[in-house]
């Protein structure tokens, strides 16, 4: 194929016409199909519901009728996102697509440092299709903060909210590893050496700085005690994104390079099987000891209460069957795969728990007279849980769309799939 340069990076000549109409970019579609469908049921429920909305009260402020409509909005069963769960599948989808994304990235990163060299010559798929992960996830969560509105994070910055720092950490994250792909794809390799290390130690200190924040944020929600009592809950968000990580990257190396490794690719999925392992191990060992910690009425209602069944079916998926299949010594690489799957549904539905098992009480008893109610005449809930709405789960299905768009996107123009070096 016709290539041409740009500031040193061989790009294939292809119109984009031709991208766009490829073969490849089928699955894409129809995975970005639900997603639009996911936009208009959401927004048609956020603008153009009968209900009250926030651009009405902008419109008629101080409106009688326009409060009493907001109140249905809120308390009633109008409105997309309930007060008893704002944190929803949206969030789920989030923080696994942008923790694996991201554990993918800093793997490929560890590796470049300690100079592991069967995974710097995939180093550049694993790089996009991390990337193109972390965008999937970020998509996700643009539309759970509402796409319309998000200028205010620019134009009324609240410093001490710990969602507004993830603006300027993105803005920092996504350049950064814009910039280590490009360093990947180069021909300048004078350039590459004198700026990689610098640039990979960086990255790094961006990687560990975005567990963090991301920890920090469901750290200050002091009424959900679930969240709040998680030990080092830095590290937990750590240890589950390596076990994902590891498992879409087996996944991914047994479809893009199997024919194009030779040898390394068997080496490449040895090692990729001992980090798969490592991590379902640790992964293991913090949901023992953390469950010691955790507050015991939310910890009851997860271990023996509505979330026993998910909790059963996330120790099986993500720790249980991954290990006794890749234990095993020399594992063929069909029960690595097999491993893999299990283990990227089983560490979603951990995600899951997190997430909905922190809406499971309706407040924390912040004010020492019981759990707080959530309308005047309601009576108070155990446990709260909303099933996804329709909305939710589409646009979870299209954010696996935008992933493979990027991904292909990145694939057809630079061909990363097939640099092995």
């Amino acid at each position: 194929m016709e290539k041409f340069m740009i500031a040193g990076v061989q790009v294939n000549k292809q119109s984009f016409k031709s991208f766009l109409l490829s073969k490849k970019m089928l699955w894409a579609y129809l995975f970005l199909a639900f997603g639009l469908y996911g936009l208009y049921d959401v927004f048609s429920q956020r603008y153009f519901l009968l209900t009250a909305n926030a651009h009405d009260a902008g419109i008629f402020p101080g409106s009688t009728e326009v409060a009493q409509a907001m109140k249905e909005a809120v308390f009633g069963d109008g409105g997309e996102v309930k007060r008893e769960a704002p944190w929803s599948l949206y969030i789920v989808n989030y923080m696994y697509m942008l923790y694996t994304g991201s554990g993918i990235i800093l793997l490929v990163s560890l590796a470049e440092v300690l100079h592991i060299d069967v995974i710097k010559k995939t180093a550049t798929g694993f790089l996009a299709f991390g990337f193109a992960m972390v965008l999937g996830g970020l998509f996700t969560i643009s539309v759970d903060l509402n796409i319309l509105h998000l200028q205010w994070l620019v134009l009324s910055p609240n410093i001490k909210a710990g969602m507004w720092l993830m603006l300027p950490l993105y803005a920092i994250y996504l350049p950064m590893v814009l910039l280590e792909l490009y360093l990947l794809l180069t021909k300048n390799k004078n350039f590459v050496k004198k700026v990689a290390f610098l640039v990979l130690t960086v990255g790094l200190v961006i990687e560990f700085t975005e567990y963090y924040i991301q920890a920090k944020l469901f750290d200050m929600n002091t009424a959900r005690h679930l969240w709040t009592t998680y030990p080092i809950l830095t590290l937990y968000f750590i240890i589950s994104s390596l076990a994902a990580s590891a498992a879409v990257m087996i996944l991914y190396t047994f479809v893009t390079y199997k024919k194009k490794l030779g040898n390394d690719y068997s080496v490449l999925m040895h090692l990729l099987k001992e980090i798969a392992l490592f991590s379902v191990v640790a992964l293991g060992a913090y949901e023992a000891t953390a469950y010691l910690f955790i507050d015991k009425k939310w910890g009851a209602i997860i271990l023996f209460g509505d979330f026993k069944f998910y909790f059963f079916a996330y120790i099986v998926f993500a720790i249980g069957i991954p290990f006794v299949l890749i234990f095993r010594g020399q594992t063929s690489d069909f029960l690595k795969v097999i491993a893999s799957v299990f283990l990227v549904i089983g560490t979603y539905i951990g995600r899951l728990i997190f997430v909905y098992g922190g809406n499971a009480y309706p407040m924390s008893d912040r004010f020492g007279v019981g759990f707080e109610k959530y309308g005047e005449y309601e009576n108070i809930k155990d446990i709260i849980f909303f099933m996804p709405s329709i909305g939710e789960i589409a646009i979870v299905i299209g954010s696996v769309g935008v992933i493979l768009f990027v991904y292909n996107l990145l694939d057809t123009f630079l061909s990363i799939s097939k640099i092995s070096e």
